[in-house]
């Protein structure tokens, strides 16, 4: 017999309002990025999601990188004096609380151009504060490069952007040492002059403990313990373990991220993660192979998925987990792995907006209880399709807890803004149907 139980849900502007600030990333390639190299934007951007902050990357310009796009105000090819007869009109229409400042290459030793860049650096904290006199402005030293003679010039800018910064007294200007420690050798690509992965990793590492320093987060840290499930090539996967207290055997949630198979990061589900480990339930996002990062295709993601399933009921003993009460959750592209998951290693499943095309072959085999929940302004699932794939539930006798959320489009709420009554509403469903599939055991 079909047990279904249905809401409608009006799409709420008003709701939980949460302190942000907005930073830009003001420089050259280096902040930039390009096919041959990345910005340190996103290591940025993990590393202070991962701390707590609240915040948004704001400027006219866009990177590409596994979360999608992320916007800035870095201009390949370009010079400090550049930036400085920009920055008027850009900062006018972009006023971030807090300005990363990194440029000085793109220049020639045999310019002498040192006394000219730190009239522009000294113009462009100007234009800033005329515009928003509480801007912080971290001004960086610059990274040294093995392009040499053309950089040899560096050395002496960093004594003098030093000296620059010193003569203002002033909290809100702020020296940032990006050159001290920086080896070209290891830190670069073949150019000698761009971040690789680690230059990149520890350049965002640096900005983060600036704004650390100044800054506030308005959230505790997530601390998940990290494991590798899987290994791909010479990369490997990983886990993110949030481990509700004491040691029996615990009721777990494996959550995997949105981003239709070609962007997104397990950090999606690091709110939700922390919110049940808090409330007595193990909750483990999943890092998985998206088209972005290794050209694959939603098979593979799926392939990981269940790979990321069998690893944890292989070391139940060792997560702490209960192989009994495994909740497979997801959203969107990754709402199609959860749906996907085999019956057989599952309690229920959790569908958050599913691209339900994608689990038209699968439907019959769900015979688990599901938490559904989609917009009816739904683009890429419109609401014709999602009453076509709940009948066929309805074929299964198949326990859903379907939401319809009136008004709202694809996706429900966007973790990397601020969070409304909806995503509120969509956590207080949420813990309803983890209580009722929890509480009998």
């Amino acid at each position: 017999m079909l047990t279904l139980l249905v809401s409608v849900s009006s799409h709420v502007n008003a709701g939980k309002t949460q302190e942000r600030f907005s930073i830009m990333g003001l420089g050259d390639s280096i902040t930039e990025g390009s096919q041959e190299f990345s910005s340190y934007l996103y290591s940025l951007w993990e590393e202070l999601f991962s701390k707590g902050y609240d915040f948004d990357f704001i400027g006219p310009r866009k990177s590409e990188c596994r979360i999608g796009e992320l916007h800035h105000c870095g201009f390949s090819g370009h010079t400090v004096e550049f930036l400085n007869e920009h920055i008027d009109s850009i900062y006018h229409l972009y006023p971030a609380d807090i300005v990363l400042l990194h440029a000085g290459h793109n220049h020639f030793s045999a310019e002498k151009p040192v006394s000219g860049m730190i009239k522009a650096y000294k113009s462009i904290i100007a234009k800033i504060h005329h515009i928003k006199p509480g801007a912080t402005v971290f001004l960086a030293m610059v990274t040294p490069s093995g392009k040499l003679p053309k950089y040899s010039y560096i050395p002496e800018l960093n004594r003098a952007i030093k000296k620059l910064v010193s003569s203002y007294h002033s909290s809100k200007v702020v020296l940032v040492d990006m050159a001290t420690g920086h080896d070209y050798r290891t830190m670069t690509i073949a150019d000698r002059v761009h971040p690789n992965k680690l230059g990149r990793e520890r350049m965002a590492h640096i900005w983060a403990t600036a704004i650390e320093k100044r800054f506030k987060a308005q959230h505790p840290a997530f601390r998940p313990e990290s494991i590798c499930y899987k290994t791909v090539g010479a990369d490997s996967l990983s886990l993110y373990v949030f481990k509700a207290k004491g040691r029996k055997p615990h009721p777990t949630v494996v959550y995997y991220f949105a981003g239709g198979w070609k962007y997104g990061s397990p950090l999606q589900f690091f709110r939700e993660c922390a919110w049940n480990a808090a409330h007595g339930i193990t909750s483990i996002s999943v890092d998985y192979r998206i088209g972005y990062l290794y050209g694959t295709q939603a098979e593979d993601a799926v392939e990981d998925g269940i790979d990321a399933i069998d690893y944890i009921r292989g070391n139940a003993k060792k997560l702490g987990v209960d192989p009994s009460r495994i909740i497979a959750a997801g959203a969107s592209a990754g709402a199609v792995i959860a749906g996907k998951i085999p019956d057989d290693r599952l309690k229920a499943r959790i569908l958050y907006y599913p691209v339900v095309d994608s689990l038209q072959s699968e439907v019959s085999q769900i015979h688990r209880p599901v938490l559904f929940m989609i917009g009816t302004r739904d683009s890429f699932t419109p609401i014709d399709k999602t009453k076509a794939f709940l009948l066929r539930l309805c074929e299964n006798n198949t326990y859903c807890d379907y939401h319809i959320f009136e008004g709202l489009p694809h996706p429900l709420f966007r973790y990397r803004e601020p969070l409304d009554a909806v995503y509120y509403r969509i956590r207080s469903l949420t813990d309803d149907f983890l209580g009722k599939m929890f509480s009998s055991q």
